[in-house]
């Protein structure tokens, strides 16, 4: 994992060894995610205000994402509205190749939440149309309004897996960030609010408010500072059930076995195994330090992603070896569409595709 984001403490070291190297030689890394069949379980993981890296912002990773077929995850904290990432995806997806032409959605089942989603499908009202695989990661602020008006819309523009961010309700005591004021959305006319200014419940309540104060979106509805209850998450799940007819519901932010166990108990149908990238808890236990044990009480139960350092093929390989499903990445992209756009975001993808 990256070596200059260890956390401060001990980390265990895996290495690799090469074994039957040509036995399943030819063999593609097709994975299959939430019902959704993808040509490598590798994800894009949600980062907020992408036009600080590129003026086009989220819809170069959203495209890159569709070019490929990956699942893409969409976050609150997005300087483009929810709709306008859908179909950018959706566009790149339509022009099909060897990779995106993989994805196909298998995983109704013929009960009532299923046949729901049929309904739902043929009335064309929800992700069901969607091309490529689209999750939607939700910090959840306490105007119970709004989050059902952001579920409906990520549901209605194809994102079929709700990621809920447990860790992130408040950010971290993060002293580069304040010694070069990259609080941007506090600046006004400048980026940061687009996902909550394109929100009609939010702006019919507060878009007075945001005109006074540019803070209102991001201090309210991203990261307000009050945290939630499991019994709060039981009333989202049952609302996404509502909205989605069941379609999968997840966690984002579980760093022990206590935490995953509970998630499955209340409904999750997976979780997110990270740390945050290390940008929240200083000192925090490394993401892969946990995995096995996590994977050991859950694995079996729940579909896990692991996120927080993932570079290289080996960085995927080794977490999928200690039980992960999936990967998402983050950093990766971020770092090629800041450097050249589409073009770089693309050839750091794929460059990872390759190794």
């Amino acid at each position: 994992m990256d070596p200059t984001n260890k956390p401060k403490g001990p980390s265990p070291h895996y290495s690799l060894y090469q074994r039957e190297v040509f036995k399943r030689g030819g063999e593609g890394g097709e994975s299959t995610i939430f019902g959704h069949r993808i040509p490598a379980p590798i994800c894009f993981a949600p980062i907020g205000i992408n036009k600080l890296y590129s003026a086009r912002g989220e819809l170069i990773p959203a495209r890159i994402a569709g070019e490929l077929g990956l699942p893409y995850c969409l976050s609150t904290a997005a300087s483009q509205p929810i709709e306008d990432v859908a179909a950018v995806n959706d566009e790149a997806a339509s022009v099909r190749n060897e990779s995106n032409s993989v994805h196909h959605y298998d995983g109704m089942r013929l009960n009532v939440k299923a046949l729901l989603y049929i309904f739902n499908h043929i009335l064309g009202l929800n992700g069901g149309n969607a091309k490529s695989p689209r999750f939607y990661q939700l910090y959840m602020g306490h105007d119970d309004d709004i989050t059902i008006s952001l579920l409906e819309r990520a549901w209605k523009s194809g994102f079929d897996v709700l990621m809920l961010t447990t860790d992130t309700w408040q950010l971290g005591w993060r002293p580069t960030d304040i010694n070069i004021a990259n609080y941007v959305f506090y600046y006004g006319g400048t980026v940061g609010n687009e996902l909550g200014a394109s929100d009609p419940v939010f702006m019919r309540k507060y878009g007075k408010e945001l005109d006074k104060d540019s803070g209102k979106w991001i201090d309210s509805s991203v990261w307000h500072g009050k945290a939630h209850t499991w019994d709060k998450i039981k009333w989202l799940i049952g609302e996404w059930n509502r909205i989605s007819g069941g379609r999968p519901f997840v966690i984002k932010g579980i760093q022990n076995v206590a935490d995953a166990l509970k998630a499955y108990e209340v409904g999750c149908a997976g979780i997110v195994v990270t740390n945050h990238a290390g940008r929240q808890v200083d000192g925090a236990v490394g993401s892969l330090e946990v995995l096995p044990e996590i994977s050991q009480a859950v694995g079996d139960k729940m579909t896990i992603l692991f996120d927080s350092g993932i570079r290289t093929g080996a960085d995927v390989f080794k977490a999928i070896a200690l039980g992960a499903h999936a990967v998402m990445v983050g950093r990766l992209y971020v770092w090629g569409m800041s450097h050249e756009g589409d073009s770089g975001c693309r050839h750091v993808i794929k460059s990872l595709l390759a190794m």
